[in-house]
């Protein structure tokens, strides 16, 4: 069963939502790991491309979009269609509203809700889904 971490951050913004997902995948990527940032459709896998670039002027996160011809050879893959499946060191950061069919190949997975209304009824359906589904659920409230 895989680990889900859920951080719970206190704002509102899908800015704020996409920030923190640089970091974390920022983190994530330190530690030597793939990870795959799972949207809801190709315009928000675009916006967090975006925000990966502007992330931090010292510091650069290879990544590429799933349709990119360069996505097999960055550490960080976005995308919108189907998981891809994943190398036995890869984590999966979950920004659809839905648990996507595939995640039981990820031994690690993260989720982050904000407080917008439309992610917490999302999101608490999906902590509710993996619980019955027996996976380790674990919570970070943020800030």
């Amino acid at each position: 069963m895989a680990r889900i971490d859920f951080y719970i951050l206190p704002d509102t913004t899908l800015e704020a939502r996409l920030q923190f997902a640089c970091k974390l995948a920022e983190t994530i990527h330190r530690k030597g790991y793939r990870l795959h940032l799972h949207c809801e459709d190709k315009a928000l896998a675009e916006q967090a491309d975006e925000a990966l670039w502007g992330f931090r002027d010292d510091a650069y996160l290879p990544h590429a979009l799933e349709d990119s011809d360069m996505a097999e050879s960055v550490p960080i893959t976005l995308g919108w269609q189907t998981l891809p499946t994943p190398h036995a060191d890869t984590a999966l950061l979950n920004l659809h509203p839905d648990i996507p069919e595939g995640v039981e190949h990820y031994a690690r997975i993260a989720e982050i809700i904000n407080q917008h209304q439309q992610v917490l009824v999302a999101k608490r359906a999906c902590w509710q889904r993996y619980k019955e589904l027996g996976h380790e659920v674990v919570p970070h409230k943020l800030g």
